[in-house]
């Protein structure tokens, strides 16, 4: 059922080389609960692999890998403008947006070409572009490891946060999220408010855009800025965008007037601020140190160019962490999951 001593450098976006002592997949609620019945005989540590687009691997794992390969893709509920789609946690999360627009469904182009599986999505909270994944969630269903039952989650189970669930949370490692249900629209209007993406349709000289405008649009733009994980080792976006005190905002702005800045629209009295620019004014964006680095288009990117190890490429976020604190006095925080 298990192999030994496995490289996961083919199972994570940085191309890290690191083994774990057993790996796994499974492709049915049936596989994963006969797995985990394996895993506590074994009596080792368990970790839950998707599409290894936002991990770090800074060293071996002495415990047991699973990788969700569940897939599916349903329509399960349907009225006159809405639908709900379940999809099973294994899909890759770009050939589910795929999937959704070529059933002209809207609601989540924006988040086209995102890295990742369908079942870290609602665990992350991903988000681009003026979109997030609350903003059109239904439910999940996962399953609890000890118990070996399944429960629902709907969105106020999730306590979605900014990049953050419940599950990243409180109950941290206690789950399996095995399918999720999405709540899209047949006739939405579309969500250009993001400046980025306007210009990127006016470029192509399209005043009324379709979903599949905005899409083509998105990924135009990410690809022109992120590297291709399949080219250049990465897990996209490594730090959160920080959420501030207002005034702490002020204070800044009074040296740096150009710096980005965003109105919380959850507090009043907090303002979100660009990570990559912060990081790119403390002087990191570009910088290659042997093979790894910080990507020269996006300084929020750090990169793998090839046979770099995790720990050097944590380091240089520490480095990071500690410039911008000095620089701004503000903390910055890792998006991608530390192992």
């Amino acid at each position: 059922m298990f192999q030994a001593n496995f490289d996961l450098k083919s199972y994570n976006t940085f191309g890290i080389s690191a083994k774990c002592s057993f790996f796994g997949t499974f492709s049915s609620v049936e596989e994963l609960k006969s797995s985990l019945t394996e895993v506590k005989r074994l009596n080792l540590p368990l970790m839950i692999l998707g599409g290894g687009s936002n991990i770090l691997l800074t060293k071996d794992y002495h415990g047991i890998v699973l990788r969700n390969e569940i897939k599916g893709f349903a329509i399960i509920n349907e009225t006159e403008n809405q639908v709900i789609v379940k999809s099973g946690a294994g899909e890759v999360w770009h050939e589910f947006v795929m999937k959704c627009l070529d059933h002209n469904l809207a609601g989540i182009e924006n988040l086209s070409l995102i890295p990742g599986s369908v079942g870290a999505s609602p665990m992350q909270n991903i988000g681009a572009y003026g979109v997030e994944i609350k903003d059109v969630f239904h439910r999940l269903e996962a399953l609890h490891i000890e118990s070996g039952e399944i429960h629902l989650f709907d969105k106020s189970g999730c306590r979605f946060g900014y990049r953050e669930s419940v599950f990243k949370r409180e109950l941290k490692d206690q789950y399996v999220i095995t399918s999720v249900e999405f709540e899209l629209q047949k006739n939405a209007r579309v969500n250009t408010s993001y400046g980025a993406i306007n210009e990127e349709l006016a470029n192509k000289k399209i005043t009324k855009p379709t979903i599949k405008d905005v899409s083509d649009a998105v990924i135009a733009i990410r690809q022109s800025k992120l590297p291709d994980p399949k080219v250049i080792g990465n897990a996209g976006s490594f730090f959160k965008n920080p959420v501030i005190d207002i005034e702490l905002a002020k204070k800044i702005l009074l040296e740096y007037p150009e710096m980005p800045n965003y109105p919380d629209r959850s507090n009043s009295n907090q303002t979100k601020l660009a990570a990559g620019w912060l990081i790119e004014q403390a002087g990191f964006k570009g910088k290659r140190i042997e093979n790894y680095g910080v990507h020269t288009k996006q300084a929020l990117v750090l990169v793998n160019y090839g046979g770099s190890e995790g720990k050097d490429i944590y380091n240089l976020s520490s480095d990071i962490l500690a410039a911008v604190k000095e620089k701004f006095g503000v903390d910055l925080e890792r998006e991608v999951n530390i192992m």
